[in-house]
């Protein structure tokens, strides 16, 4: 007899039946893997965020990362995924609850693909939400609070990127039937985040303009090690996306390195040109923003275009940081220039080089049509409407979240004056990256005010310390010349 959880609906009954004979275990275990290479991008981007901010900030941005992914991972099981891949949806923005709290999901195959099953298949898109989310989580840099950016998480996560999701993914989505092409998220996720990080920031304020004189990253090699880690967890987010260990797979991650290594040596140029130094920031900088630029694109693409694409998003990125200064926002991690823009490109692109034959390489989606360079010319007005749809919807959309969220008693987004002089890490966490908050090159600084000599005193303590200093390297150089003589006496 069947339990509730294994029924036909589900894929049949694993107390009499061997479900896993009905899919290869290859493609499984590749998912799996792919799946726990997703999850790291999300300590990566902790450890990015962390680094680019002040130290007094770096230990929030870790936290905020990894527990807004959380509360999204809670969210997707809850209902999220249902509101994103449900199969009974009748209308073309958003699923039903049909799979709320993932009932009904163990071993049919799902409406994204036939390859994996269903619960397989949820686990990996939830994790697409845990990155998205954690993506965000820059826009709240050194002067966010936390909790509002949690109930946040929650909110969004719902309300934004479980109907775009639906739209691109879910076959009754407009923009699946409308034929659209966007291969591992570039509308949900790099849109979803790049404006939604713009509106937080819009909403939240700039930081206050006189702490940030002389501002810098304080830690550049955490930013490189997050980019490392990001980089890693890319090839299983673009080549996990073709939901089989196959050559669509192998396809999807060389488009990723190439177009990362290509904008990774054009931003490097573009900031050469103005500074004279090879910046590592800037390498990272273009790393990320060819691996965006690729997630729409890397399975459908081919690898020439790849080149192309990692040159003109390296520069045009490069060149959207300004933005921020022309619509007077403080995106302090420029997550609207590295993922907002870098996923409007990618999609674009799609629109003029995806083509049948690497589309077809997963050996499930044989026949099907390409875009401009198959003669599929509308394919480029399709992706142009996505985006604007897609970015129109989520920057309205965050602001009003934000909006109602901080109007709300206790969920206030941005700290005050003094919290922000503080330090997040001070005043929403207790706890510090390091033992110390701020760097103090006056060795003054560090004594308490009641032992601070006045100037002349501590000109005369100092001119003794150096006349005592001086007599010891004199006594010292003495007694090393007898050594020496005396040495050579006695051989």
């Amino acid at each position: 007899m069947a339990s509730d959880a294994t029924t036909p609906a589900t894929g049949g009954d694993s107390v009499t039946q061997n479900l896993n004979l009905y899919f290869r275990s290859a493609d499984m275990g590749y998912v799996i893997v792919c799946s726990a290479m997703v999850f790291l991008m999300v300590p990566g981007l902790g450890f990015l965020y962390s680094g680019l901010a002040r130290r007094k900030s770096a230990l929030s941005m870790i936290w905020v990362c990894l527990a807004g992914s959380c509360v999204a991972l809670v969210q997707w099981f809850f209902w999220g995924y249902s509101l994103a891949f449900s199969p009974t949806a009748s209308n073309a923005f958003i699923g039903d609850l049909h799979a709320i709290g993932l009932r009904n999901v163990l071993a049919a195959a799902s409406v994204g693909t036939t390859l994996i099953p269903e619960l397989l298949f949820a686990m990996y898109q939830g994790l697409f939400c845990a990155v998205t989310v954690a993506i965000i989580m820059g826009a709240v840099t050194e002067r966010g609070r936390l909790l509002p950016a949690i109930v946040f998480s929650f909110v969004w996560s719902t309300i934004v990127y479980c109907p775009i999701a639906y739209w691109i993914w879910n076959p009754n989505g407009w923009a699946n039937k409308w034929g659209v092409f966007d291969y591992a998220g570039g509308g949900p996720v790099e849109i979803g985040s790049g404006l939604a990080g713009l509106a937080y920031s819009l909403v939240l304020g700039r930081r206050s303009e006189k702490l940030l004189v002389n501002f810098r990253p304080h830690n550049v090699s955490l930013v490189s090690l997050g980019t490392a880690l990001l980089w890693f967890g890319w090839l299983g987010f673009n080549g996990g996306s073709s939901f089989g260990a196959n050559l669509r797979a192998i396809y999807a991650c060389w488009n990723s390195i190439l177009t990362a290594a290509f904008a990774a040596l054009s931003w490097c140029l573009m900031d050469y040109r103005l500074e004279k130094k090879w910046s590592t920031v800037a390498l990272c900088s273009g790393i990320i923003s060819g691996l965006v630029a690729a997630t729409p694109a890397s399975g459908l693409i081919p690898l020439w275009a790849s080149v192309a694409l990692g040159v003109f998003s390296g520069i045009a990125c490069n060149l959207s940081t300004e933005l921020k200064f022309v619509f007077k926002i403080d995106d302090a991690l420029d997550i609207f220039a590295e993922h907002g823009v870098a996923g409007i490109i990618g999609l674009l692109w799609c629109g003029f080089f995806a083509t049948d034959y690497v589309i077809g390489l997963d050996g499930v989606n044989l026949r099907a049509t390409g875009a401009g360079l198959n003669g599929n010319w509308s394919a480029l007005y399709k992706q142009l409407a996505y985006v604007c749809a897609c970015s129109g919807y989520v920057f309205a959309m965050t602001c009003l979240i934000c909006f109602v969220l901080d109007h709300i008693p206790g969920l206030k987004l941005r700290a005050d004056e003094n919290a922000e002089l503080l330090g997040m890490d001070e005043d929403q966490i207790g706890e510090f990256a390091y033992d110390y908050v701020e760097v103090r090159r006056d060795f003054l600084a560090w004594s308490s005010p009641q032992v601070v000599e006045s100037s002349e005193e501590y000109a005369e303590s100092s001119k003794h310390r150096d006349d005592s200093i001086e007599k010891d390297q004199k006594e010292a150089a003495s007694s090393a010349q007898s050594f020496v003589v005396s040495d050579g006496a006695e051989q």
